[in-house]
């Protein structure tokens, strides 16, 4: 059986997870947000297969806070960022692997500069 969240907790910058089979990982916020999987963030495919983006959305420092989190059956869990956006999935099998294997990411200045919350 593939391991689950026992405890979810953010502490500071990070989301804590600890897993079923005694594991933890801690996964930064700013990453998971960066890395979020729904249609908006990353894109999604037509029926010939061109990945079709939205124009990107200008992140704040409130995009980068957690404000709750819900599992969404017994596969993923779905988090609530303090701007509003929570369509992402985010499935453990994926936050596991990000947490023994954090992606590579650009710094935030070159991929996202931070605006001011108004």
């Amino acid at each position: 059986m593939a391991p689950v969240p026992k405890n979810l907790q953010v502490l500071g910058n990070e989301l804590a997870i600890a897993w079923s089979d005694g594991a933890e990982s801690y996964l930064e916020l700013t990453d998971l947000r960066r890395l979020c999987p729904c249609a908006e963030c990353q894109g999604e495919r037509d029926l010939l297969g061109r990945l079709m983006k939205p124009p990107e959305r200008p992140l704040t420092a409130e995009s980068y806070q957690v404000r709750g989190t819900g599992p969404v059956g017994g596969y993923a869990l779905q988090i609530f960022w303090a701007d509003g956006h929570a369509d992402g999935l985010y499935t453990y099998q994926k936050l596991r692997e990000w947490g023994e294997n954090p992606p590579e990411l650009p710094p935030l200045a070159a991929a996202f500069p931070l605006l001011p919350v108004r």
